[in-house]
């Protein structure tokens, strides 16, 4: 089984990172806003449309607040794989900053690659939208 991660420093408090991050529902669209198109929640499961066109659908695993930690699989689409279980953790990191984990198991490895890449792609365009949320939040205070 591979184990891939990705790691990114936020200039953001991990309590308004979670917010984002640990809202099942909304917060792909809401933490990568323009890679992410859309986001429909029912329940546990998930199906999110990325704006190049891939649709993936993905179950919940688990939600942890205190943790700022949430667990979700990969359940179906163009890629289907036999096992995935993916994490995405806020890890508080001194005033007003945080660092964004985010690892996966896949089975098969060959999946791996494609979904680093994805996950390499999409860590600056969730910290350009996290950073920018804080910073327009600050000015309009």
């Amino acid at each position: 089984m591979a184990s891939i991660h990705t790691q990114i420093d936020l200039d953001v408090d991990a309590d308004r990172a979670w917010e984002v991050i640990g809202d099942w529902a909304d917060g792909p669209v809401r933490m990568a806003r323009g890679h992410v198109v859309s986001s429909k929640a029912d329940g546990g499961l998930r199906v999110v449309t990325f704006a190049s066109g891939t649709v993936a659908r993905e179950r919940l695993v688990a939600r942890d607040d205190t943790a700022r930690r949430i667990v979700y699989s990969l359940i179906g689409d163009t890629m289907r794989p036999e096992h995935d279980n993916a994490v995405m953790q806020i890890v508080p990191d001194g005033d007003g900053r945080c660092r964004f984990v985010w690892s996966r198991d896949v089975l098969p490895d060959e999946l791996a690659a494609p979904l680093q890449a994805a996950m390499t792609n999409a860590a600056p365009i969730i910290k350009r939208t996290l950073e920018s949320d804080v910073a327009s939040q600050k000015l309009g205070s």
